[in-house]
């Protein structure tokens, strides 16, 4: 009796389809284990201060790895009774694929949240900043699901070479269709790592165009005028453009006002006259004081320039009528004016 048993006790342990079953018995408690360590050790991290970046990975780690070890288990158990023929090569080819969709999840929800929290960190990374996120979200999707399709294509048995010499002729074709919107594109990432201005600067563009930035995007940026006018510029134009930032380094902005007196005037009194127009205006900051200068001999008028400085850059369109308006009546009373 004994005997016997012991050989049904042999019989079973030399039977492949339970060890095949054995296997992906064990795959599956190896997984669970897997994905409770994981987990448990996220938790301890998450005690530490700084340390939110990491839990994040390895929570979002722990479903993929232990999918991956059951899969791997799945071929295992496969591999102990490998099917005949085409059937065995599709049933690796199947747990493969899976693999490599677990895996091409787990990329793009990481991507998403390092990305994000790279953005959050700002002056740390110039090139991901809020405004350019989404752009490397999809860049990185791109990447991701680019390389996924390769890989499976490759695990079914197919020839790339000709899949791949397609996308390259559909993508000069897509690259020359949207040349202005790619140029707009790159123009954008380009302003927000050089930063040649933000949002409430004003700016001034080599086209007499000057304004408040009120939104930086991708495509283009818009600008709010003194007339209380939205327009928006490509930035493959601002990159092109001279732009003049009037608020940025911090500090006094300053303003040119041409004036021209007569000839025969006293150079010494206009010169005090001008000044003081200025300094009675008081957005007109006196560090540094207003100057005169003698610029040039026109044809009828001896041209001065007057210099003076403004704190708040919104302004300028006001100070320079007032101190414009303070100065004609200045000159009026010191008959300074040409013809006078």
């Amino acid at each position: 009796m004994g005997h016997l048993i012991g050989i049904d006790i042999r019989g079973l342990s030399h039977n492949l389809f339970i060890e095949s079953l054995a296997v992906f018995i064990f795959s599956i408690i190896a997984a669970k284990l897997a994905e409770w360590g994981l987990r448990a050790g996220a938790t301890r991290l998450g005690q530490w201060a700084h340390a939110e970046l990491g839990k994040q990975i390895i929570e979002m780690a722990a479903q993929p790895l232990s999918f991956s070890i059951l899969l791997a288990g799945a071929g295992s158990a496969i591999a102990v009774v490998p099917p005949p023929g085409r059937i065995g090569f599709a049933s690796f080819a199947i747990v493969k694929s899976l693999a490599i969709l677990v895996w091409l999840s787990f990329g793009m929800r990481l991507s998403v949240v390092v990305l994000r929290w790279m953005a959050g960190k700002e002056g740390r990374f110039k090139a991901i900043q809020p405004v350019t996120q989404p752009l490397f979200e999809i860049a990185a999707k791109l990447v991701l699901v680019g390389s996924a399709l390769y890989l499976v294509l490759i695990t079914w048995g197919v020839n790339v070479t000709g899949w791949l010499a397609s996308a390259g002729i559909v993508g000069i074709a897509v690259g020359f269709a949207a040349r202005d919107t790619l140029a707009n594109l790159f123009a954008g990432v380009s302003i927000v790592v050089d930063r040649p201005y933000r949002i409430g600067d004003y700016i001034r563009l080599s086209d007499a165009e000057r304004g408040r930035v009120s939104r930086i995007g991708l495509r283009s940026t818009r600008i709010l005028t003194h007339d209380d006018v939205e327009i928006t510029v490509p930035n493959s134009v601002i990159a092109n453009s001279k732009v003049v930032n009037e608020s940025r380094p911090a500090g006094p902005s300053r303003m040119h006002l041409p004036v021209g007196v007569a000839y025969g005037a006293d150079l010494d009194v206009v010169r005090k006259t001008l000044v003081e127009a200025a300094q009675s205006v008081a957005e007109v900051s006196n560090d540094p004081a207003p100057r005169a200068r003698l610029i040039k001999f026109g044809d009828s008028s001896v041209d001065f320039e007057v210099l003076c400085w403004v704190e708040n850059p919104k302004l300028r369109g006001q100070v320079r009528d007032a101190v414009n308006s303070a100065i004609y009546r200045n000159l009026v009373r010191a008959n300074g004016f040409p013809g006078k």
